[in-house]
């Protein structure tokens, strides 16, 4: 003969009522993320600049950790895609692909920044319109 056991209907409630409220949490949890990342969406999409923007004053941070960076301009960032592209110039003989690539016009400086290794690989001097054969625009 085969015994036959019954949960109480007491415990039955109180675990059914604890997975409801699990269920509860976890539906509020996930509706919480998904307002917050379509708002970001939004953000992006109205302005698509908003990224690279930051992305470009946390590599400016980084960097000025290491050295002291012109305060006066914002630089033109790059990223090393390429190396192989780069291999007849010898500023980006140590470059790897990934590498980021500050030029500050202004102050005229070149800088090249491993984001890996959080490391300057190089520093030059930027030289615009100096190249041989070009036409100088100097007064």
């Amino acid at each position: 003969m085969v015994k036959r056991t019954f949960v109480k209907k007491s415990n039955f409630n109180k675990l059914n009522m604890g997975v409801n409220i699990i269920l509860l949490v976890l539906f509020f949890a996930a509706s919480a993320l998904a307002v917050y990342f379509y708002i970001q969406f939004n953000e992006i999409r109205k302005n698509p600049q908003k990224i690279a923007q930051e992305q470009a004053r946390q590599l400016v941070s980084e960097v000025s950790k290491l050295i002291v960076l012109p305060e006066d301009e914002e630089p033109s960032i790059a990223t090393v895609s390429d190396p192989e592209q780069l291999a007849g110039q010898p500023f980006f003989s140590k470059a790897k692909k990934g590498d980021k690539v500050l030029i500050y016009t202004n102050a005229q400086k070149v800088i090249l920044y491993d984001p890996v290794a959080k490391k300057i690989i190089d520093i030059a001097p930027l030289n615009i319109g100096n190249a041989p054969g070009g036409s100088s625009n100097s007064p």
